[in-house]
C-alpha cells in the first residue's frame, strides 16, 4: 500500500511538472517577459479568466502540498496539449487611418513640366523684394500689354536654352528673366553707353568675359557665348556679396560702384542690403523691374495677363560653320527664312559668314538635318562675296560700279559711316562678279551706330514715351531709313538720344508718307517699349 501510494505521488508530481512546463515561453530573452508586460496582447492575457478546476492551467497553479494530502488513489489525469504561447501583433490598421498619413496631393518630381513657364516658377528662389517701386513697376507692365506681348514673343526663341543653362549652375529662375530687364529680349539691343546684346555688356566688360568684337561678329550678341559670359558674371557677384539683390545691383552698377555703396552706409552704422543703398535711380528700380515681372508671371489672372505655353523642349542646337558662306545661303540650306536665320545669329556683322571668326551656327533644332542634307548637295560656291584691300586710286565708288552694287549698299554691307576713314589697305566685301548678289536686299544684321552728332546741321532728339521712328521721321521730315542708317536702333527707350542730320532748309522737300523698309520690319516700336 505505501509502496504504491509513493508511485502515484510520484506520477502526479511529474504531471505537475509537466504542466507547469508547458507555459513556461519559449523565447528565454529576459526582455521578452519585458515587452509582453507593455503590448496590448500581454495585457489581455494578464486579465484572462481563471482556467476551471481540472483543466492543465489549474494543476500548474494547485501546491504540492495539497495533493500530499490525497488519502485515496485518484486516476492520472488524461494528457493535455500544451497551449501555444501568445505572440504579440500589432493592430491592423483601418483604412481611413492610412488615408489620412498621406500627403494631401503628390507632386511627380521626375516628370518634367510641359509649359516652360511652370519650369520656370518651380524655380523661382530669390527673397521677394518688399518696395513701392515694385508696385510702380507692376502697373507699368501690366499697362503696356502690347509690349509685354512682343516682349514675351521675342523670348521664346532663347528661354529654353537660358532657362536650361541657369539650373545647370544651380541659380534661381529668376536670373532667365533678366534679358527682359536688359534688353526685353531683343539682341540687337544698344544702348548709348554702347552695351550690346540681350544681357547688355559693355565693350570693356564683353572683352573681360571673353566676348570677341571684331569686323565679322560681336559675341557680346552672341546668344549662346553671351548667356555663358553673364551667369559667369551673376555668379562671381553673388559669391562676393551671398546677396542675389546686391548682385544684380552690381551687374547693373558695377561692383565698385555697390562696394562703395556699402562701405558709406557700413560706415554710418547703416544696413547694407540693396533698399538701403543710395544708388543711381536706374540701379534703384533695376530689381523692383526684375520682382515686378517675377510677379506678374507666377500669377498672370491677378495682374490681367495671360502667357501662352512654350514647349519645355530645345529651341535652337548649334553646327559647325562651313569655311565660309552666305548668309542666304545658310537659311536655304536650313530652310529658314533670313530673319529667322539672324535672329538666331545677331552676333553677325557682315553679310556672310567667315568660319575662322564664327565657329558655330545656330539653327532651329527641327532643321539641323536638312541643313546637312542641303549643305551636302550644293556643289557652287558658298559664297557670292570676296575679300579685297583697297589699293592706292581705288574709291568706293568705282568699287560699287565696277562689281555692280549701290555705293550705299557697299557701304552697309562694309559697316562704313561717314566716320569710317576709307583708304588703301582698307579691307571689304566686294560681290564676286556675275553672282548678283548686288541686286539682293542685304540681311538686316546689325549696323553700327552714328558714334557724334558733331557735323554742321546734326542734332539731338530725345525719344519721349510714346514716340516711334515713323512719327520722329515725319516731325523731322526724313525717312525711317535716314533714322536708322544714322542710329542703331534696336527698341526705342524714353529718353534714348537719336541723331538727326537735317539738310538746309532751301533744300528740303516735303515728306510723303515713309514706307518702312523691309529689312527692318520690326524696329518701328513704340518708345515706351523699353522702361
Amino acid at each position: 500500500m505505501t509502496e504504491n501510494l509513493s508511485k502515484l505521488l510520484v506520477a502526479a508530481a511529474m504531471c505537475v511538472l509537466a504542466a507547469a512546463c508547458s507555459h513556461m515561453p519559449w523565447n528565454s530573452d529576459p526582455n521578452s517577459a519585458r515587452n509582453e508586460e507593455t503590448s496590448p496582447a500581454a495585457a489581455q492575457a494578464v486579465s484572462a479568466p481563471v482556467a476551471p478546476l481540472g483543466s492543465a492551467a489549474a494543476i500548474a497553479r494547485t501546491p504540492v502540498t495539497a495533493l500530499a494530502a490525497v488519502a485515496a488513489p485518484a486516476p492520472v489525469p488524461a494528457a493535455v496539449p500544451p497551449t501555444p504561447a501568445v505572440v504579440p501583433v500589432p493592430p491592423v490598421a483601418k483604412p481611413q487611418e492610412t488615408k489620412d498619413l498621406e500627403p494631401a496631393h503628390t507632386i511627380d518630381l521626375a516628370r518634367p513640366a510641359d509649359d516652360l513657364w511652370e519650369r520656370i516658377r518651380s524655380g523661382f528662389a530669390m527673397a521677394d523684394l518688399e518696395s513701392p517701386l515694385v508696385a510702380v513697376r507692376e502697373r507699368w507692365y501690366t499697362s503696356q500689354p502690347e509690349y509685354l506681348k512682343r516682349m514675351v514673343e521675342r523670348s521664346k526663341l532663347y528661354l529654353y536654352y537660358i532657362v536650361e543653362e541657369v539650373e545647370k549652375r544651380g541659380m534661381p529662375t529668376e536670373i532667365a528673366l533678366l534679358p527682359m530687364v536688359e534688353s526685353a529680349f531683343n539682341p540687337m539691343a544698344y544702348s548709348r553707353s554702347h552695351a550690346s546684346g540681350l544681357w547688355q555688356f559693355i565693350p570693356s566688360t564683353g572683352k573681360t568675359f571673353k566676348l570677341s568684337q571684331n569686323w565679322w561678329a560681336d559675341s557680346r550678341r552672341d546668344v549662346v557665348a553671351s548667356t555663358s559670359a553673364a551667369l559667369d558674371y551673376l555668379q562671381a557677384l553673388y559669391e562676393l556679396h551671398g546677396d542675389w539683390h546686391l548682385a544684380l545691383a552690381s551687374y547693373n552698377y558695377g561692383e565698385n560702384g555697390v562696394a562703395r555703396a556699402i562701405e558709406r552706409n557700413r560706415a554710418k552704422g547703416l544696413p547694407t542690403d540693396y533698399l538701403s543703398l543710395k544708388m543711381p535711380p536706374e540701379t534703384r528700380g533695376y530689381v523692383p523691374k526684375l520682382q515686378a515681372l517675377k510677379n506678374i508671371i507666377s500669377n498672370p489672372e491677378a495682374f490681367g495677363a495671360s502667357f501662352e505655353p512654350i514647349p519645355n523642349e530645345p529651341y535652337f542646337v548649334t553646327v559647325p560653320t562651313p569655311s565660309s558662306v552666305d548668309i542666304r545661303l545658310a537659311a536655304t540650306f536650313a530652310e529658314m527664312s533670313v530673319d529667322e536665320l539672324i535672329a538666331l545669329n545677331p552676333a553677325l556683322n557682315r553679310p556672310m559668314i567667315s568660319g575662322p571668326h564664327t565657329q558655330t551656327l545656330v539653327l532651329l533644332a527641327d532643321r539641323v538635318d536638312a541643313f546637312q542634307r542641303n549643305l551636302d548637295a550644293y556643289d557652287q560656291p558658298l559664297t557670292s562675296w570676296q575679300p579685297y584691300t583697297m589699293k592706292g586710286g581705288d574709291s568706293l565708288d568705282r568699287l560699287a560700279a565696277k562689281h555692280g552694287i549701290a555705293l550705299s549698299k557697299l557701304k552697309l554691307a562694309n559697316g562704313i559711316t561717314s566716320r569710317t576713314k576709307v583708304g588703301p589697305g582698307f579691307q571689304l566685301l566686294l560681290p564676286l562678279k556675275g553672282s548678283g548678289v548686288g541686286a539682293q536686299p542685304l540681311p538686316a544684321v546689325f549696323r553700327p551706330p552714328v558714334q557724334s552728332a558733331t557735323r554742321r546741321g546734326a542734332m539731338v532728339h530725345i525719344v519721349k514715351k510714346g514716340e516711334t521712328l515713323y512719327g520722329i521721321s515725319r516731325r523731322y521730315r526724313v525717312s525711317t531709313d535716314s533714322l536708322l542708317r544714322w542710329n542703331h536702333v534696336g527698341v526705342l527707350t524714353t529718353g534714348q538720344r537719336l541723331i538727326i542730320h537735317r539738310a538746309p532748309a532751301k533744300a528740303r522737300k516735303p515728306v510723303n508718307p515713309v514706307k518702312i523698309s523691309a529689312a527692318q520690319p520690326k524696329l518701328n516700336v513704340v518708345a515706351a517699349a523699353q522702361p
